[in-house]
């Protein structure tokens, strides 16, 4: 059986082509500055084109195969990978506790509240410099560690390539929790308090009543926020550039696939931008996977 739609006033007598043009700048915006480059990426992958854009010869599948044989791509899409398993929990779970925190009406929060928002407001180089200089071998985070006697030598934070990588992750979970936490104040507020008032009443603490009707009241936002955080984590690239350096830390240990990207489409000499293209559609095509399986996931959970 269809239903009949009724259109009143004006929109009895508009020509059905007309919203049409109401949507025709936004999605000439899209096309010129998503969808276009984003073909215009794909044909390049099959190119040599050079950094400045001559000698661009089609050589096929080569870039591709060439890509899947470089240890140093494997590297750099390990760590992204790793950067994403250990990021995106962190981003899921610690604002939500954050937000519950927040959520209470204690005295002081609002401080809380404009505290977890400053990192949103800093710009992520002003916030990875002063990240950097905490962290440095002579730096107030080493110098404290040492005074209280947890360490003999200072935790060479900004020379090795696995500790850059965790002090990148640290700095990308930091200045994410105010950002998410915006996420979750808003979910939470859409929670009946009397399910909280009936399930006090009923005896549960306040960890049953968090898992039992925060968790599930949040469970969309979570998967939202999953989503958003694993995106961001794979392509991060300022936060091990400025922690790191620009080679990534010593040898390159520390570089993610936006890394290599940069570094196989833009070195002036060895450059290969037609290389450099294959390796992002290779960073699509991860991205695309982790959506679809957080996707999958949230679904499974919400059946």
């Amino acid at each position: 059986m269809t239903t009949a739609i009724h259109l009143n006033g004006a929109a009895r007598y508009r020509p059905p082509w007309v919203p049409l043009l109401w949507c025709a700048p936004a999605l000439l915006m899209i096309t010129i500055w998503s969808v276009g480059p984003f073909i215009g990426t794909i044909a390049l992958s099959f190119t040599d084109t050079s950094p400045l854009g001559m000698g661009g010869a089609f050589v096929g599948l080569d870039n591709y195969r060439s890509i899947l044989q470089d240890p140093a791509f494997w590297s750099a899409t390990g760590n992204s990978v790793l950067y994403a398993i250990i990021a995106v929990p962190l981003l899921v779970v610690l604002p939500l506790l954050l937000a519950q925190l927040v959520h209470t009406r204690l005295p002081g929060m609002g401080f809380f509240r404009s505290a977890y928002a400053a990192p949103i407001v800093a710009s992520v180089v002003a916030v990875g410099l002063v990240w950097q200089n905490l962290l440095g071998e002579q730096g107030p985070v080493n110098t404290v560690l040492q005074r209280v006697g947890l360490i003999q030598q200072a935790v060479p934070f900004l020379s090795e390539g696995s500790l850059i990588l965790l002090s990148a992750i640290a700095l990308t979970v930091w200045r994410g929790l105010g950002w998410y936490l915006i996420f979750y104040l808003a979910a939470l507020s859409n929670i009946p308090r009397e399910l909280y008032e009936a399930a006090e009443l009923d005896g549960a603490g306040p960890t049953r009543r968090f898992l039992t009707i925060t968790v599930p009241g949040t469970r969309l936002t979570m998967l939202l926020v999953g989503l958003l955080a694993g995106i961001g984590s794979l392509r991060v690239f300022s936060e091990v550039y400025l922690l790191g350096g620009a080679t990534g830390g010593p040898g390159g240990e520390a570089r993610t696939l936006p890394f290599f990207i940069r570094d196989a489409a833009l070195d002036p000499i060895t450059g290969n931008a037609g290389y450099g293209a294959a390796a992002s559609v290779a960073l699509f095509a991860l991205t695309a996977v982790f959506a679809v399986l957080a996707q999958r996931f949230g679904g499974e959970r919400d059946a």
